[in-house]
This record gives C-alpha cells, structure tokens and sequence, in this order.
C-alpha cells in the first residue's frame, strides 16, 4: 500500500519548480518520447492492418475461397449434399484454367484464362461488382477481359482479340500452335492490377476444346459464407472431399501475407526502440532527482521514514511519467488513426505531395482499422519498459548514504 506521504512527496517531486529547469526538460523528453513512440506504433500498426484487411477483401472479392482439385478420378457430386458443406458455402462452381497468349500486330501478351460456364459466371464476386461492364453471361466464343489490359492495350468491348494456345495442331506441316478469336463482351475490375492486367475468363468448354482439357478433370471452386475463417474452414473441406486435393484463398497468397507478417513484426520491433530510449532517459531524470534531493532524503530518513518508503516515492515518480505518457500517446495514436484519410488529404492539398498513391497501392484512401488488442499489447509493453527502467533509481536513492553524500553538497 501506498501511505498519504508517500503521495503528497511524489506528487511534489512531479511539480515543476524553477531550480529544477534541467531536470524538467529531461522529463518532459521523456514524455514527449514515449508519448510519440506509443502514437506511432498505434498509427503504424493500425494502418498495416486496414491494409491487409483490404487486400484480403480484394483477394477474396476476385479469387475462389477454396479449390478442390482432382487427382485421378472427376469429383463425386454426391458430397455436394453433404450438409457441412451446405453450411460452410455459399455457392460452388465448376472451372479450369490454362494460358495463353494475346496475340496483336503491335505487341503479344500472356493471359491466365479462367473458363466457366455461362450460368456459372454471373454468380463470381468479381462480376457481381458495380465496376463491371457488359454482359454477365460468359457465352461460347465471348471473352471478359481486365480494366487495366483494355487501358494499356485499348481494348473495348466489341472488339476482337486473337488467343494462342501452347497446345499445338497437327497440320500437313507439322505442329502448328493452335489459335482462336474471341470478341470481348465484358471488362470487369477487381481493383488489383495484376489481375486486371493478367487475367481473362472464357467459357469453360471453350477453355476445354482450346487447351485438350477434359471434362473429368475440372476444378470445384467454392465460395464461403464466412471466407476469412480460412484456416477452420480448411480441414473441414479436407475432410468431406478427402480424395482430393483442397487449396485456399490463403495458400495461393501464403508468401505475400509472410511477407505483410514479417513487416509488421520488423516496424512494431522498430518503433518500440522509440519507446525504450525515451524511457532511459528516466533513469536520468530520477538520477538527477535522486541528486537534487539529497538534503530532502536525510530529512525524511533522520524522522524514521524507511527505506522501502523512500524507493517507493521515486520508483511512483518514473511509473507515473511513464503510465501518463502511455495514455497521452494512446489517445493522440487513436485519434489519429481515426482520422488518417482526413490529415492525408489534408497534407496532400496544403503541400501538394502524393502521400498514398492509388496507382501504387490500388486503394483509393489510406486504410486503418483499429485493434483493441493492439493497443492493449502496446500500453502493456511501454508501461513495463518504463517500470523497469524506474527501479535502478528508486534502489538507488533508498541506498544512498546521507551523511556521506551531505558532506560533500
């Protein structure tokens, strides 16, 4: 417990008097540094998080939840009654995939082609999206293509474009590759460039006759009520289609969402460092307390007053700085992160500088999404660092020898 003296000393030593002046401005850096340090590692972590959060909406509103892909033999369309899965998905389609080449006078492109069938395209997110122009319905000999391959290579729609396929044809002149010409009826835009750019769907017997693919060896793509629980959602597809291969949203980007993780982790490491320094300047503030208090602490020791009372009253006086700046800074990194598209726009039309460049990063506002759980993990952390870095101090002035330390003031 801590006794009515032990407060009223603390608080003292925590008001600013005149003859302390060096002593104030150290621990108003140490302040402003742990405040700082906590806010920006809100702010940061905060906008790290809207932007994976963003990119896995992106990812999920253009690419199947879950794909089962066969082995040997077609898919057993007897599991589709399963009732796991009725209650995992929202909808399932049939699909296959090859590439190929956009072949022009003026330039050659290679292309993803996915293939549907015409009444299973319209229910895809992708086409569901307000940004999609044309017809729904993937029809035979019909092709949709990507925003940005109708952009860089001025495609519209009407157009005819000429495909290459790998997959050769016998002629009386050998093997020659074969080549079929589609008329694009759609442009979609899935808001992520390297798929608008590299990506086009056509009808999914098309894509078959195209690239010799069978009917038998077609992929079941499944669209999830509850897309984001991938990881749960995973074994219980791999257990009802147990004789198949099964892959997810999150495998298919497995390297891209390391790399987001590693980042995270590296800039929180980072910015703690802000936090650990502004911090040890508190062992030199108390020490210099510790110094300027010499004469105080005989007094208090010559009228009884312990020791564990006198470590107290300077271990308190770190911990508060240290708990105060934590809360000052959680409130600015809030306030902040609330408000980070706003001060965005704000610099960007006062100083007239690009600071989040939608070419770049596809997103037209700068995201932030809050974690409470974040936040918690970093008060906990700063509130810790400070804390420990108090105690040296705090033994320090318990331990000091009065009468020795008088003789020489």
């Amino acid at each position: 417990m801590i006794s009515q003296l032990e407060k009223e000393i603390t608080l003292r030593y925590l008001k600013t008097r005149k003859k302390d002046g060096f002593l104030n401005i150290i621990s108003i850096f140490s302040f402003i540094g742990i405040s700082l340090g906590v806010a920006v590692l809100i702010i940061v972590m905060s906008v790290m998080n809207g932007f994976r959060t963003e990119l896995v909406d992106k990812i999920v509103g253009f690419n199947p939840h879950a794909v089962i892909k066969t082995y040997d033999l077609p898919i057993n369309e007897n599991l589709f009654k399963n009732s796991s899965l009725i209650n995992l998905s929202e909808t399932f389609v049939y699909s296959n995939s090859g590439e190929g080449v956009l072949i022009n006078k003026d330039y050659t492109k290679g292309l993803l082609l996915r293939g549907y069938l015409a009444k299973d395209f319209e229910k895809l997110s992708v086409v569901k999206n307000a940004n999609f122009y044309g017809n729904r319905k993937l029809n035979p000999k019909y092709i949709s293509i990507g925003k940005e391959l109708s952009f860089n290579y001025n495609i519209e729609i009407g157009d005819k474009v000429l495909i290459m396929s790998p997959n050769g044809v016998e002629t009386i002149i050998g093997n020659l590759p074969k080549q079929e010409t589609y008329i694009v009826d759609s442009i979609f835009d899935s808001e992520i460039a390297d798929f608008d750019l590299n990506v086009a769907f056509i009808n999914l017997n098309d894509l078959e006759s195209f690239f010799n693919l069978k009917k038998d060896k077609r992929n079941l793509e499944i669209y999830l009520k509850n897309p984001k629980n991938i990881e749960t959602t995973k074994k219980k597809l791999e257990k009802i289609f147990k004789d198949y291969y099964t892959h997810t949203w999150s495998d298919l980007n497995k390297s891209l969402f390391s790399a987001l993780k590693v980042e995270r982790n590296v800039m929180f490491i980072i910015l703690s460092l802000i936090i650990i320094v502004a911090a040890f300047n508190i062992i030199s503030g108390l020490t210099i307390l510790v110094k300027n208090k010499t004469r105080e602490i005989a007094i208090l020791k010559s009228i009884g007053v312990q020791n564990k009372s006198i470590s107290k009253i300077f271990f308190m006086v770190g911990f508060l700085i240290g708990s105060l700046a934590t809360i000052f800074g959680i409130l600015i990194g809030v306030l902040f992160s609330i408000y980070v598209e706003n001060i965005r726009q704000f610099l960007s039309n006062t100083f007239n500088i690009t600071l989040f460049p939608e070419e770049i990063y596809f997103l037209s506002k700068m995201p932030s999404e809050i974690n409470p759980y974040s936040i918690i993990i970093i008060a906990i952390c700063s509130i810790i660092i400070t804390t420990i870095v108090s105690i040296y101090p705090a033994l320090k002035a318990s331990r000091m020898n009065t009468v020795k330390a008088l003789k020489y003031e």
